[in-house]
């Protein structure tokens, strides 16, 4: 017997937890205003947190989505809001904030080539 839309099992979005730098260097790029961003996206499921130092210290504010470990770097309070909509809601990562070094795309090979030539981009 086909399954109706009646018998389909619904839909339970992912749980997740978001983690936000809170250390001296994530801090003085502005991971506490982020950190208040994600706070006003907070839902059952989605946690919000601040953390230590992540490490990546030279690439803050640094932001960690659990269980998927994304990593995002350089996050601004503007980038909140598209970070909900496409990864949380749409369940694509935004490419162009994923932390270079832990996620290799093609994207991620440019950006290090814009940094290392000085482009801040």
């Amino acid at each position: 017997m086909a399954d109706s839309p009646a018998n389909a099992p619904a839909h339970h979005p992912q749980r997740r937890l978001v983690t936000v730098c809170q250390n001296r260097s994530c801090l003085r790029s502005g991971s506490e205003q982020v950190l208040a961003e994600f706070e006003k996206h907070r839902t059952p499921n989605l946690r919000v947190s601040g953390s230590e130092c992540q490490g990546q210290c030279s690439s803050g504010p640094t932001v960690r989505v659990m269980p998927d470990n994304t990593w995002y770097c350089q996050v601004t309070p503007a980038d909140v809001a598209i970070i909900v909509d496409e990864h949380f809601s749409g369940n694509q990562p935004v490419a162009r904030l994923l932390h270079p070094r832990l996620h290799q795309t093609a994207s991620s090979y440019a950006h290090l080539a814009a940094q290392a030539q000085g482009d801040p981009d």
